[in-house]
């Protein structure tokens, strides 16, 4: 790992720390106001000047339950690319419904940072155990060591 990943990595991190407790509200983006998991993972990787910010435009909050188009990885692939085994700083994604529609920032794995309905704001979670009703697949997503 080169030092300015080590340093970018650490920017991701830090950053989401400083957007802990802000309330979860769908489509919300204001750090301390609210915020929903989209638009954490959009705010703070920009924040790090990993990606440009930008607006996904208007989802229901109940897409993925309806829906097979996976709207949400069509994102983050946009910008990070899968990798087996995440580090800190990058991303997982959950499957609800029936599509990955839930994401969040690796601290140390099983250690994450999201925005989380359950918990009703940016929590601290357990990527394993403990945070979802049921075991959901997972899929892993990073914004270095790509092509």
């Amino acid at each position: 790992m080169t030092a300015t990943e080590k340093d970018q990595r650490a920017a991701v991190i830090a950053e989401a720390r400083t957007w802990l407790r802000t309330e979860y509200h769908h489509q919300a983006h204001v750090k301390g106001g609210g915020v929903d998991c989209a638009w954490f993972l959009i705010e703070v990787y920009a924040a790090a000047g990993l990606i440009e910010r930008f607006d996904p435009g208007y989802y229901p909050s109940d897409w993925m339950m309806h829906r097979d188009e996976e709207r949400y990885l069509a994102w983050v692939e946009k910008y990070a690319h899968r990798v087996d085994a995440p580090q800190p700083g990058d991303l997982a994604v959950w499957k609800f419904g029936r599509t990955f529609s839930h994401g969040a920032i690796v601290l140390d794995w099983p250690t994450i940072i999201h925005a989380y309905r359950r918990e009703r704001c940016v929590t601290l979670g357990d990527g394993v155990k403990g945070d979802f009703e049921a075991p959901r697949e997972v899929l892993f997503y990073s914004f270095w060591g790509g092509e």
